[in-house]
């Protein structure tokens, strides 16, 4: 699945706010292992902690605080959560 994961690095106040990621709500993971499927697209902003995923098809992704990550409707993977995960998150 092409583009399953996509991750934005670096993004300024202006681009957050102007995607109102601050009034999405937030979703907090201890460590742990855990699969996913995406039945809809979702796109999170990583708060704090540090997670890899590992798509069924395609190269793990690590993805740390301050990365906006959009992934695809239809993705399966498995999430690594390595750190105490905090994200806000909407779905599409």
């Amino acid at each position: 699945m092409e583009d399953a994961v996509r991750v934005e690095r670096g993004l300024d106040e202006v681009r957050l706010q102007q995607l109102g990621v601050r009034n999405w709500p937030v979703w907090e993971k201890e460590p742990s292992r855990f699969p996913w499927h995406y039945d809809v697209s979702e796109t999170c902003y990583l708060l704090s902690g540090r997670v890899t995923v590992y798509p069924d098809h395609g190269e793990p992704v690590e993805l740390v605080a301050g990365n906006l990550v959009t992934f695809a409707a239809g993705l399966s993977c498995e999430w690594q959560i390595h750190e105490p995960l905090r994200k806000h998150y909407c779905f599409a």
